[in-house]
């Protein structure tokens, strides 16, 4: 690739969501995050990983680089780093990662084209600089962001709080490149075991997490309480939050009530302890208190500022249920939330605040799709089936019609490993890494919990629907192209397609427009052609406690150790044969097989 081109690198660094997003003349190039790499969830630490994965692939060298833009929410990077080499702190800064660093030229660097900003500005530019709008306003929710004293930005000068206060809220308007912040609602600091727990902070995305903790013993499965939620019964415990008449939020002190915490080293079964009821009505009252609040928030943004369009970032704005509520109920005439909308997409952040902010570079650039990672070869998904042990174990076809031939095998009950194009950017499968099933079969739900992902029973699973059909089984009329809005299933298609509606009767649905995303859409045609239903259950392709796969090789190693029928790998039908059920046993220590488990194939 040209040296001609201009370059910025945005960088999520050291905690949760690692990523990196390199630009080409202003447009994404790019985007990876350090766990699709290394295969470990939520993966921190250094960043060595995605800056080479971003610059290999594209041909070039630091060296080539103009800008580089970081962020790390605990502090700022140089900061973060200068701790690091004295401090031992393994979440953060492994042996490994103190080896790769200290050659490094990022780690320590005082170079002039090397900046730090701060979280929730890095959120804000990440929605609203690839959006479709020229002007509107701006949402960042999260867990905690940057201290008071780091925040780059310019706000109320009559913000009393602590300097170590923590960002939980943050307002914006925009116009084109221009950007303002209208308030921010801050978190002050709490007294704790650690003091990094964020969790035990007066915050909204803070309060839903120490809830995940609660119930699941995971501060990060802010998800699986949103999904439990339904389950719960209504106004069984008292609300966790509360905004006053003058819009200050109130969180109310945990108190001893809250006495049964699912506690996962004492071997006790989650799906079978007499705490059940009282989890899911506690998760129905946080989302409930959740969804009040942002809905009241985006109404206040709407009528203060007469904006029609409302962008959206932070980790809290990946909580579909309240996004499709705000879509309907908040008065703005569009929406739009970045894909990546947790911490990875901080990168895409840094890397346009370097572009729009730095270097004074107008918008160019809307983010229709997030398939930003590389595009692997025939030849290296060829390379991969002629192993010798994936020979034996496999039976592969090549298709004519791979849509058409897919379809069928959706239509007949078969589970389908979907891999095609460019892995996607952000915490869902959007239809190039996914696995597909047929939505019309109630068993399908358990069938894939238990055969395959290996979760709950309780969790639920997403449509993709053809957009020009969408209005016709979900209400709302919403287009929903990242899989960030829930709608309610139209009555007369619940049974239709039992197998993606929860138990509220809504979907956390994928609209699929031909221009975005040809192969899949054309997929959805076939389905539709031969079952007369244009939707199918899509969900990401990993089994539980793994990231969505990145290579052709991790797909291959997730479909040989699942209960997926079928993989497919660009127009190649790979089946198992019977010779799979006596060698797999030996998988995990054949040599092949052992090296797709490692490295995958094809990695840049």
């Amino acid at each position: 690739m040209s040296p001609k081109h201009s370059y910025i690198l945005g960088l999520n660094t050291y905690d949760h969501d690692v990523s990196a997003c390199l630009l080409r003349d202003g447009a994404i190039a790019f985007a990876i995050a350090k766990e699709r790499i290394t295969r470990q969830k939520h993966a921190s630490g250094f960043y060595e990983e995605v800056i080479d994965y971003c610059l290999n692939v594209e041909g070039i060298s630091l060296d080539d680089v103009e800008l580089i833009v970081r962020n790390c929410y605990i502090l700022p990077v140089g900061e973060m780093e200068k701790r690091l080499v004295h401090q031992e702190m393994p979440y953060y800064f492994g042996t490994s990662d103190r080896k790769k660093a200290s050659s490094h030229p990022l780690f320590l660097s005082h170079s002039g084209k090397v900046l730090t900003i701060s979280h929730h500005l890095a959120h804000a530019y990440s929605a609203f600089a690839v959006c479709p709008f020229n002007d509107g306003v701006i949402m960042v929710v999260d867990g905690v962001g940057s201290y008071r004293s780091d925040v780059d930005e310019r706000f109320s000068p009559d913000d009393s709080v602590s300097p170590l206060a923590r960002e939980s809220e943050s307002y914006y308007r925009f116009e084109g490149s221009k950007i303002e912040t209208l308030k921010k609602v801050w978190m002050e600091p709490s007294r704790g075991f650690l003091n990094q727990e964020f969790y035990t902070m007066p915050g909204l995305g803070a309060l839903y997490s120490r809830v995940s903790i609660y119930i699941f013993a995971d501060w990060n499965k802010c998800g699986e309480v949103m999904g439990l939620a339904p389950y719960g019964r209504p106004d069984r415990i008292k609300p966790l939050l509360e905004l006053k008449g003058n819009g200050q939020l109130a969180v109310p002190e945990w108190s001893e009530e809250f006495n049964r915490p699912w506690l996962s080293d004492v071997g006790e079964a989650w799906e079978t302890s007499p705490s059940m009821q009282h989890w899911e009505d506690l998760a129905w009252r946080v989302q409930d208190d959740t969804e009040k609040v942002l809905l009241a928030r985006a109404r206040w943004l709407r009528e203060t500022t007469g904006a029609k369009n409302l962008c959206m970032a932070g980790g809290v704005a990946l909580n579909c249920v309240a996004n499709g509520r705000i879509a309907r109920e908040a008065g703005f005439d569009n929406v739009w939330i970045q894909p990546a909308a947790g911490d990875d997409g901080i990168a895409i952040g840094c890397a346009y605040y370097g572009h729009m902010a730095i270097q004074r570079k107008p918008r160019s650039f809307v983010m229709k799709h997030a398939n930003l990672g590389v595009d692997y070869s025939d030849k290296d998904v060829h390379e991969l089936i002629n192993r010798r042990f994936v020979r034996l174990v496999t039976k592969t076809t090549s298709s004519k019609n791979i849509c058409a031939d897919t379809a069928r095998l959706l239509s007949e009950g078969q589970i389908v490993g979907w891999f095609q194009g460019r892995s996607e950017f952000g915490p869902r499968a959007l239809g190039n890494r996914s696995i597909l099933a047929d939505p019309r079969k109630p068993e399908m739900k358990d069938r894939l919990n238990k055969r395959v992902k290996h979760r709950q029973s309780f969790r639920p699973f997403a449509p993709i629907v053809l957009a020009e059909r969408a209005a016709e089984i979900f209400e709302g009329g919403q287009q929903s192209p990242f899989m960030m809005l829930a709608e309610s299933v139209r009555p007369n298609w619940r049974e239709r397609i039992p197998a993606i509606v929860h138990v509220d009767g809504t979907a956390r649905l994928q609209t699929v427009r031909q221009e975005d995303n040809p192969i899949l859409h054309a997929l959805l045609k076939e389905f539709e052609a031969l079952t007369g239903v244009p939707v199918l259950l899509n969900t990401s392709f990993n089994v539980k406690g793994e990231p969505i796969v990145e290579t052709p090789g991790n797909a291959l190693a997730c479909f040989l150790g699942t209960g997926i029928d079928y993989l497919v790998l660009h127009d190649l039908l790979i089946t198992k044969n019977p010779l799979h059920r006596i060698l797999s046993p030996m998988m995990q220590v054949y040599s092949d097989v052992g090296a797709i488990v490692r490295t995958g194939l094809g990695q840049p």
